[in-house]
């Protein structure tokens, strides 16, 4: 089967597509590597990589013709970006997402759409529920709202056949702790490895339902064959066990790389939210979703994952 990727050479995105490959399927890789690096899909040379921004129509058409299915991994990540760059989130998250369902559209493909937990905002009832409305708290979280309304409208308008995942705190092996707007886990990795202190925003109390990257991408996977019940639907794909706090993801990471760290305390991150959980229930019934990873086990992965890398 032929399949495009977008954001191909970033975190997400690399690790699909070297699972495509092992599986045996055609990949078509298309990034601008403004996140992205192409030392990711080094050790896959069969994945046919086009440099190309999502925002360029012909670009992304070109790139999906004779596609059977779309992994939109592309986007310009990260609630605090979203901050400072808030017209080009919007530019890049939602005008690119409407050129990969055009694309499809002329297909036709099936695409799914990689959103996130961050369209639920803060809440006080857990765990999340797809059924709950949206309260996003950031224009990031507001480009994902809109990307898979557009979903929901190409499957119901065109029969477009489209799956919008929601993803919960990704994390594994290969997350850039080099990125400015970088996940909490590379961080805490390298600083403990490292011996310099880790930053933690607010009081670390605040908790998460952190998910291994091998679970994403599988939960991808499922989507892409995705049963009729299934299409123009909003998925939650999360770790499938209670959140964990930053104070503990530290807690955990110190103990795996034998460090004893003194983080540095500062101010909370505008956008950021209390808390993540997720009812995964619906992803388990329409697509079969069950993550493998508990945090201890996903952790000592990511941890090892970047002792190799040091060395």
């Amino acid at each position: 089967m032929r399949t495009l990727v977008t954001g191909a050479a970033g975190f997400i995105g690399s690790h699909l597509c070297h699972r495509l490959v092992a599986d045996g399927h055609e990949v078509v890789g298309l990034d601008d590597l403004s996140d992205g690096k192409l030392e990711n899909l080094a050790s896959v040379p069969e994945v046919r990589f086009v440099e190309g921004d999502l925002r360029d129509e012909r670009v992304v058409q070109d790139a999906a013709r004779g596609c059977e299915v779309v992994y939109h991994q592309g986007a310009m990540r990260s609630v605090p970006r979203s901050i400072v760059e808030p017209e080009k989130t919007t530019d890049v998250n939602v005008r690119g997402t409407l050129n990969v369902l055009l694309a499809a559209r002329e297909g036709p493909a099936t695409v799914v759409f990689a959103s996130s937990s961050s369209v639920y905002g803060d809440r006080d009832t857990f765990p999340l529920q797809e059924s709950m409305s949206p309260l996003p708290r950031s224009p990031y979280a507001a480009s994902k709202l809109a990307g898979e309304g557009y979903c929901r409208s190409w499957w119901s308008s065109f029969g477009v056949p489209t799956v919008a995942l929601r993803y919960f705190n990704v994390y594994g092996p290969g997350q850039d702790p080099a990125n400015a707007y970088a996940a909490v886990i590379p961080l805490f990795a390298i600083a403990c490895l490292s011996g310099t202190s880790p930053e933690i925003h607010g009081d670390g109390e605040q908790s998460r339902d952190f998910t291994y990257i091998d679970d994403v991408v599988e939960a991808n996977l499922l989507a892409g064959r995705a049963p009729q019940q299934a299409r123009g639907m909003v998925l939650n794909i999360g770790g499938g066990q209670e959140p964990t706090s930053i104070n503990e993801v530290l807690a955990i990471v110190a103990r795996l790389t034998g460090s004893r760290p003194e983080p540095t305390r500062v101010d909370s991150r505008a956008g950021d939210v209390r808390k993540t959980e997720a009812d995964i229930s619906l992803a388990g019934r329409l697509i079969g979703y069950r993550p493998a990873f508990d945090i201890k086990r996903g952790l000592e992965r990511t941890v090892e994952w970047f002792r190799s890398a040091k060395t």
